[in-house]
């Protein structure tokens, strides 16, 4: 009996300790709760957001603007100034030096390649008065005002009778940099400063043309081209041609030079 009893006890120690093993795991928690955010710590947390949300809009707010790139400020300032030397548009086209009857575009300015040249305020006019220009012209606008007068005043009269009229004029000049008649070491030429154009033929509405080389003193256009060299001496300062010398025998040259009085021959 004796042997038996601490085999008992052994037993029922065992049985007790499986019974409270059970116990804890039938009382265990599915999921252990997570611990309770402390209601003093939530509102720390809502200041420190709120604060660097303000900080943020201030620092960007306070920020400076990148600045405007010189390239950007010069295109700027040559659109405005395109848009006051082309004045207004009529019917699609556009006006220059504020005459609608001056057609065609502003330019950007023409830099300096001999000292004396350049063409600051320039325009590239196709058409004048309705007469068309074979090349784009390059001229400040006092020379294409010029070049508008004379076609009005000179050159229409001369050729209205004759085949249809004046279509369009042949430019065989209008800004180059360089010296006059390109001789080396002479001063620069009206043409470096975009004040001059040449012309060499008109051309008629019948599609005839009429050069100055052959027309010159002939029976047939003789009349009509001196009339034309004529009536440019006043709009223009200087009017040089055919007679003029060795340079100008199959054009004609016309410009605005600053001077007081005209120069034509």
């Amino acid at each position: 009996m004796s042997a038996r009893r601490p085999l008992r006890v052994a037993a029922f120690i065992l049985a007790a300790l499986g019974v409270m093993a059970q116990a804890a795991v039938a009382e265990a928690p599915a999921r252990s709760p997570r611990p309770l955010i402390r209601p003093d710590l939530m509102v720390t947390a809502h200041r420190v957001e709120a604060t660097a949300r303000s900080t943020g809009r201030v620092a960007i707010a306070a920020s400076l603007r990148p600045a405007e790139r010189p390239e950007k400020l010069f295109r700027v300032a040559s659109e405005r100034r395109r848009a006051v030397i082309a004045g207004n548009s009529k019917g699609g086209r556009v006006a220059l030096c504020g005459d609608p009857e001056i057609v065609g575009n502003a330019i950007q300015p023409i830099p300096a390649k001999l000292d004396g040249c350049g063409l600051s305020d320039g325009v590239m006019v196709i058409s004048v008065a309705g007469v068309a220009l074979t090349t784009p012209a390059s001229v400040d606008c006092r020379t294409a005002r010029a070049l508008k007068t004379w076609i009005e005043s000179g050159v229409k009269p001369a050729f209205h009778r004759k085949r249809g009229g004046v279509h369009a004029l042949r430019v065989a000049a209008s800004y180059s940099c360089r010296t006059r008649n390109n001789v080396k070491g002479a001063k620069v030429s009206e043409h470096g400063r975009g004040r001059a154009i040449d012309i060499s033929a008109v051309l008629l509405g019948d599609g005839s043309v009429v050069t100055v080389e052959n027309g010159w003193g002939s029976k047939k256009h003789g009349k009509a081209l001196s009339t034309m060299r004529s009536a440019a001496c006043g709009p223009f300062k200087t009017v040089l041609g055919p007679g003029s010398d060795r340079y100008h025998d199959d054009h004609f040259h016309l410009d605005t030079a600053r001077r007081r009085g005209a120069y034509c021959r």
